[in-house]
């Protein structure tokens, strides 16, 4: 078990498949693909507009 936080995810059943294909096509679970599209997508963010200040936990 982990301590990560859950978080679900309501997507289109086509992204899903899309996400499946290439977490496959890169030998990664379904989520640990999710999980490097975000990391990639806040890092392009972050080079454009400088980082992001964050607490050490984020609550909604």
């Amino acid at each position: 078990m982990t301590n990560l936080p859950r978080y679900t995810l309501r997507i289109p059943k086509s992204l899903l498949s899309k996400i499946k294909y290439t977490a496959n096509f890169n030998g990664r679970s379904k989520n640990k693909e999710i999980e490097t599209a975000i990391k990639r997508y806040l890092n392009d963010f972050e080079r454009l507009h400088g980082e992001i200040e964050v607490a050490n936990e984020i609550e909604d």
